[in-house]
């Protein structure tokens, strides 16, 4: 027991270049927490603390840590991220104008954004001119609605 509380350091150094090293591929700050608290172990072998004394001190400090610092630092990473929907979960809720016939089989829309997609209704069939609504995207169709006469008084 002697020998690992003599070469304690050796672990607690291991540990925070680990920790480190995960936070570096992560950025999480969760193993940045964890390190933090290996140098806090580290810092109490130097000051010849028991071993038990030592994993107690390091698992406080990350402890601590995670619960109060890591919250606002991971606020502030995100801060500035942009919300806006992409790709298809843009195209939910869009506008279009059926360009032939759409039936539960399939068919043709013309969304707002230009972009034309074939296309399949839930709600039987869609003549060309009707005004239509993206409900979902299933692959590469998408899923159309005609508004409802509450959707269009609003």
């Amino acid at each position: 027991m002697d020998n690992i509380e003599q070469f304690a350091w050796i672990g607690w150094v291991a540990l925070v270049l680990i920790c480190l090293t995960v936070e570096a591929l992560t950025l999480d700050f969760t193993f940045l927490m964890l390190s933090i608290g290996g140098v806090a172990g580290l810092a109490s072998d130097l000051f010849d603390a028991p071993l038990w004394l030592q994993v107690v001190i390091a698992a406080a400090v990350a402890a601590l840590l995670i619960f109060v610092l890591r919250p606002p630092l991971v606020r502030r990473l995100h801060r500035g991220e942009d919300t806006t929907p992409s790709n298809v979960a843009a195209l939910i809720g869009l506008g279009g104008l059926v360009v032939s016939t759409v039936t539960p089989l399939g068919g043709q829309v013309k969304l707002s954004n230009g972009d034309v997609w074939t296309a399949r209704s839930a709600d039987g069939e869609l003549e060309p001119g009707t005004t239509v609504t993206v409900t979902r995207i299933d692959g590469a169709t998408a899923l159309v609605a005609a508004p409802t006469s509450e959707e269009l008084n609003a």
